[in-house]
């Protein structure tokens, strides 16, 4: 099923998506569809590399997820 909002302030974006994930509903924003310059695609191969190679450590998924969402919410 597909349903369509349309937000009229930041705040009640907010509000949506901290909705969104309380409930644990997966959903897609066209904020999500955001396209990547080469060089951003060579760092995440690269990044990718390392880890494979032990060069590096995973983080938890939820500290990456919290930090993204203080920069891009």
């Amino acid at each position: 099923m597909t349903v369509t909002i349309n937000i009229n302030s930041a705040e009640q974006e907010k509000l949506l998506f901290d909705f969104l994930e309380r409930m644990n509903f997966d959903y897609e924003s066209d904020q999500d569809r955001i396209a990547l310059t080469e060089s951003q695609k060579e760092e995440i191969l690269r990044r990718d590399n390392d880890f494979i190679n032990g060069k590096t450590t995973a983080r938890n998924w939820d500290e990456i997820k919290k930090d993204l969402e203080r920069v891009y919410r």
